[in-house]
């Protein structure tokens, strides 16, 4: 069995830049040509003589909000894609919204990969815990299964029960999903007495996967890996085994930058993750994530030769990415406004038993079940997860403009 899924993954370190340069140059001269967003965005910019991937710092960075606003004007996808209509196989929406396309290209979203280094194969059989319903990270994953040749179960999310049982009678050899989801799955499975232990290994997202629940899963038999992507870009660096840190995917090149500029900080400094795509149908230029993370030096222990990132380290703004849903401060705005009783709000993430919790503290004269209840149906609607509402008294809330409070600790 071969230890790599292609050889791209062992090349030099001057092999991969030279190859990455020439991808990169390619990349540019495709996007300004056959993307109307970024013939506008790079019209200024002599792509035909890009030579060295230090003149990329040079190039403007995209930003999210660059999304959201040119599918307003140009929509559905703001003329950053260079496909037509008739290529498209989904369109998929995260929060913003953003609306994201993906074409027939097999494994659009590179998964395989990272679910080869996780020990992923041919013949296995995987249950699919993530969403199939509109946001993409069900179809990410099911693409790069199938483009490995693997079976694939898609549980989606909720009726856990009904998904024990079908892990138990269909004895999957594999799991995708959240962290805390396959948790629950397990301790769902202790306590209707069924058996799941065929699932060996797991690749995660979406979420953290601090040591503690590492062990779990550990003492359960099952080797989790995880693998870190966005709905835009597809996979940007996975886990391998032995390593710390996270192999960046050969399908992207990373720069890491301080947080809301496209200057890069030396390696080893913490900054923003900007990403350019290699994708030819959705040439993504230097596209900002607002994760922060920083370059690991030296060299991982798998055998890999790419660089590597730590992982994620938090947010460059105050979005918060909580059960593999981004909420953006904007989102919280839009709960308080459909409420006139609320005068301010503020959104605790916090990390307990093992899985992220969502409270919105709101500010409001009186302390009314209702106006609680229905405060939290607007989070549902608008964030796309369930959340605890506290309403407190006005001025309790601190006046510091903060929208999103993340107090997660992991270890």
């Amino acid at each position: 069995m071969t230890q790599y899924y292609d050889n791209l993954e062992t090349r030099t370190v001057d092999q991969r830049e030279q190859e990455l340069t020439l991808a990169v140059g390619k990349q540019l001269i495709n996007a300004k040509s056959n993307a109307v967003a970024y013939a506008d965005l790079l019209s200024g910019y002599d792509c035909e003589s890009f030579s060295s991937l230090n003149d990329l710092e040079s190039y403007p960075v995209t930003r999210k909000t660059d999304l959201i606003n040119r599918q307003k004007s140009c929509p559905p996808l703001g003329g950053f894609e260079t496909f037509n209509r008739s290529q498209i196989r989904y369109i998929n929406v995260s929060p913003g919204p953003v609306y994201e396309a993906c074409t027939h290209k097999p494994d659009f979203w590179r998964l395989a990969r990272a679910l080869f280094a996780a020990g992923f194969r041919g013949g296995d059989l995987v249950h699919n815990s993530f969403s199939y319903h509109l946001t993409p990270a069900g179809m990410m994953l099911d693409s790069g299964c199938h483009a490995l040749g693997c079976g694939v179960i898609p549980g989606g999310v909720g009726q856990t029960e009904m998904q024990v049982q079908t892990i138990h009678d269909l004895k999957p050899d594999a799991y995708v999903g959240t962290p805390s989801f396959l948790k629950i799955v397990l301790e769902k499975a202790d306590e209707c007495q069924l058996d799941v232990s065929s699932i060996g290994k797991a690749l995660v997202s979406g979420e953290a996967l601090p040591p503690p629940l590492r062990g779990i899963f550990k003492d359960k038999g099952i080797a989790v890996l995880q693998a870190y992507a966005t709905a835009d870009l597809g996979v940007i660096a996975y886990e391998t085994l032995p390593d710390t840190g996270l192999i960046i995917d050969e399908g992207v090149y990373v720069e890491i930058v301080r947080p809301g500029t496209g200057d890069r900080v030396a390696d080893g400094e913490v900054g923003e993750v900007v990403v350019t795509s290699l994708n030819s149908d959705y040439p993504l230029i230097r596209f900002a994530t607002g994760d922060m993370s920083t370059i690991v030096t030296g060299v991982s222990d798998c055998g890999r030769t790419n660089r590597r990132i730590k992982g994620w380290m938090g947010r460059a703004d105050q979005t918060a990415k909580v059960r593999g849903m981004f909420i953006h401060p904007q989102q919280i705005n839009e709960v308080v406004r459909r409420h006139p009783e609320i005068i301010k709000a503020r959104l605790i993430v916090d990390w307990i038993d093992h899985q992220d919790e969502i409270t919105l503290h709101c500010e409001a004269e009186g302390h009314s079940l209702e106006l609680a209840e229905s405060v939290g149906v607007s989070i549902r609607d608008l964030c796309k997860v369930r959340g605890d509402v506290v309403l407190v008294t006005p001025g309790s809330i601190v006046n510091d403009g903060v929208v999103i409070e993340d107090i997660r600790q992991y270890e």
